[in-house]
């Protein structure tokens, strides 16, 4: 399972316990070298190998899996498994890679670091740093779970994908390559269950962002038009992820003010700036004010047709903060900015929640604690008192750089490694010719 595997925690302090950044680097022994380079190879083979059997399992057709007794529980149970798996990737390539660079740096003398393709690599031992699902032959039969006759494995298999595609152009390209931006959008716009429909929303909302083909496939699957059926629903966290996307997209790109407009989400928007739901009044607002602000820019995005209604909805919300509780003001910083924001941006003066005092309260201008810096400031210096006395020192012999990044080719950093009377037996060969 993906808790299974090398202590991680108990590496770092095995870190922070043997250097406090002042001790020269040393070599090590034969046992630490051979326990760190198991540490680090472990962690990316297991998960590797285990995401090869679910992979295995999700290709199998699913009359064979229901014949053999596999419940859809059972291939939930499955795909929350693969989704750690895909996170511990993201994280390893990550901290791990940090963490790495940090241990070789403590307990390597002269550490010599490298990147080759996927590998990165010292003089002694190596680590993957990159792996997807897709290399694996994986991608393909999770998007084909989108179109599982269960509604909980659809819904699953979207939030797999959220995660695969969060932030990682690559992912994305991929599941645009691999077609499943079509599975995704014909769920959130007519599957017959609502949590596979917000789940597949969700995972659009990650494919489209920072993705002009996502978001021209979005425009072109008529998009807009199920966000507008979206914000009609009873379920506020489907209104929700309606909400933001429909921010996202104004913001980016303001001529989408239009398409808004004409389909008339202001008005549904300006009643679930109303909602009992925190979260979908402060995305309704967001809404709302992109659409006033692309109104004064001369833009698309009108709204004087609601003006009035607008100006009593903020008139309703200033009077509805004004009674709440000190607990419920603190919850609702953000509704009060964004109310007073709008209020300025749509009649050119601050709100009344200036004031009644109530748009800032008191603490809130405060800069946050540093907690940060009590963990890291020794260490930091430490090394930073070791820098300036090899800068210094006029006897001591340079150390060889850190390498990051494209280094010499494999033979030529052996070669090297032999020059300085360095034996790097245990570094990965380049076989490609």
């Amino acid at each position: 399972m993906a808790k299974e595997g090398p202590n991680w925690d108990g590496l770092l302090k095995w870190s922070l316990a043997h250097s406090d950044g002042t001790a020269p680097n040393r070599n090590l022994s034969e046992e630490d070298r051979r326990w760190f380079t198991e540490a680090m190879q472990s962690q990316s083979v297991d998960v590797i190998k285990r995401m090869k059997e679910i992979t295995l399992v999700m290709q199998t057709p699913e009359q064979v899996l229901e014949s053999q007794g596999v419940t859809p529980a059972d291939i939930e149970d499955l795909l929350d498994e693969l989704q750690e798996h895909v996170e511990s990737i993201d994280m390893a390539n990550g901290w791990l890679c940090y963490l790495f660079i940090y241990y070789c740096l403590m307990h390597i003398e002269t550490a010599h670091l490298s990147i080759y393709g996927n590998i990165l690599y010292c003089g002694f031992c190596y680590v993957c740093i990159c792996a997807d699902l897709h290399s694996i032959g994986g991608l393909v039969p999770l998007l084909g779970f989108l179109k599982n006759t269960h509604a909980s494995v659809r819904a699953k298999a979207a939030e797999v994908v959220t995660t695969i595609v969060q932030n990682n152009p690559r992912s994305q390209q991929m599941v645009m390559e691999a077609n499943g931006f079509e599975p995704l959008l014909s769920n959130f716009t007519s599957d017959p269950d609502v949590t596979v429909r917000t789940k597949a929303l969700g995972a659009i909302s990650s494919l489209i962002r920072h993705n002009k083909p996502g978001i021209a496939a979005f425009h072109l699957g008529n998009g807009f038009a199920a966000l507008r059926d979206a914000l009609g629903s009873e379920n506020v966290r489907f209104q929700r992820k309606a909400l933001n996307l429909i921010h996202y997209l104004l913001h980016e790109n303001s001529s989408d003010c239009s398409i808004v407009s004409q389909l008339g989400f202001p008005r549904i928007m300006l009643q679930l700036a109303s909602s009992e739901d925190a979260e979908v009044r402060e995305a309704a607002l967001r809404g709302l004010l992109e659409l006033a602000r692309n109104k004064i820019d001369g833009n698309t995005g009108r709204l004087d047709e609601d003006d009035e209604k607008l100006k009593q909805l903020l008139e309703e919300r200033i009077n509805g903060i004004s009674l709440m509780s000190p607990d419920e003001l603190g919850a609702a910083k953000e509704e009060r900015q964004l109310v007073d924001t709008l209020w300025g941006t749509c009649y050119n003066e601050p709100s009344s929640l200036h004031d009644k005092g109530l748009l800032v309260l008191p603490g809130e201008d405060s800069p946050p604690p540093v907690v940060a810096s009590k963990h890291f400031e020794p260490p930091l210096g430490a090394w930073a008192a070791r820098s300036d006395a090899n800068k210094n020192s006029s006897t001591e012999n340079k150390q060889t750089p850190l390498l990051l990044g494209l280094g010499p080719a494999p033979e030529a950093a052996n070669v090297q490694g032999t020059s300085r009377g360095e034996a790097n037996d245990d570094e990965p060969q380049n076989t490609s010719t």
